[in-house]
């Protein structure tokens, strides 16, 4: 028979060491746990990284994968909310304007015509916002529609460009062109015509009289990606603005009065992600505003 005093401090020290390592293990998973259900019941500034410190295991990598997924939700939930009250506050002035041209058509029927005009007016402004609003919807749930077309990025921007010549020439503005006719990428043509419309009318809105807006488009060597750009002679945009103009309902502060409301970039934004592609904003060493977008060749 063996001794029986080796055999209990072996097992004593064994009990010991599966203690400390299930110590080791259910701290920060329990950590864990506790951070889910916080962020279940909408505490999404719950983070855990803290209570990781020191450890590099699993466990630790995990918890820097949280704290990110609480962070992006966080931005989630804080868009959102701005959304809406952005959405609110564009709604209240056509809605206050059609609720007073009602009443007013109802008191004075003689100027029933006038208040009409300004009925379709407002009508018409809130479906604009509706529309470009469904668009967005769309886009961030992933529902951007076929995306295997055969797209000549050649002919939209050609079409691009004399609308954008017509719409320049009260201002006496410019309007020049330096694309190659081979342009070829696999996309929705529809929604990159909006993208890249939007991108050239932002520039012409913001353009002063007598300026030039260029389109411009070239192939990466190495990465055979599709670099196209739209700059103009504008003011530009402060540094601190150039990572927001791509978000919904953004305006410059010394963007001057400008109608619309500030969908546009953003919708150009989540067209050309959609399509492999990225979209960035700088301002010009010679002044204005340069919008570069690469797009993957077909």
């Amino acid at each position: 028979m063996p001794p029986l005093l080796p055999v209990f401090a072996g097992g004593v020290v064994s009990l010991i060491f599966a203690a400390l390592l299930a110590w080791y293990f259910a701290r920060p998973i329990r950590a864990l746990r506790t951070a889910f259900d916080a962020v279940a019941n909408g505490r999404f500034d719950t983070r855990i990284g803290l209570s990781m410190i020191g450890r590099r295991d699993e466990l630790a990598d995990l918890g820097q994968d949280f704290d990110r997924m609480a962070s992006r939700l966080q931005g989630l939930m804080e868009a959102q909310r701005r959304l809406l009250h952005d959405i609110s506050h564009e709604l209240r002035s056509p809605l206050a304007r059609l609720q007073a041209a009602t009443d007013l058509m109802q008191q004075q029927p003689d100027r029933a015509a006038e208040f009409i005009s300004r009925l379709e007016r407002d009508t018409g402004r809130i479906d604009s916002l509706v529309g470009e609003l469904l668009t967005l919807a769309r886009l961030d749930s992933g529902m951007a529609g076929n995306m295997d077309e055969a797209v000549d990025v050649y002919e939209l921007l050609d079409h691009i460009a004399n609308d954008a010549r017509f719409e320049a020439e009260p201002k006496q503005c410019t309007v020049e062109i330096d694309i190659p006719e081979h342009i070829r990428v696999k996309g929705n043509q529809e929604l990159l015509f909006r993208a890249l419309e939007n991108i050239v009318r932002n520039a012409v809105l913001h353009s002063p009289s007598g300026k030039r807006i260029s389109l411009s488009a070239r192939q990466d060597t190495f990465t055979r990606e599709w670099r196209i750009v739209v700059f103009d002679e504008g003011a530009g945009v402060p540094p601190s603005e150039l990572a927001t103009i791509f978000e919904p309902f953004f305006r410059s502060k010394t963007g001057g009065s400008y109608t619309g409301y500030g969908l546009g970039l953003a919708i150009s934004q989540r067209v050309v992600q959609a399509h492999g592609g990225t979209i960035t904003a700088a301002n010009r060493p010679e002044g204005g505003l340069a919008v570069t977008v690469t797009l993957p060749a077909s």
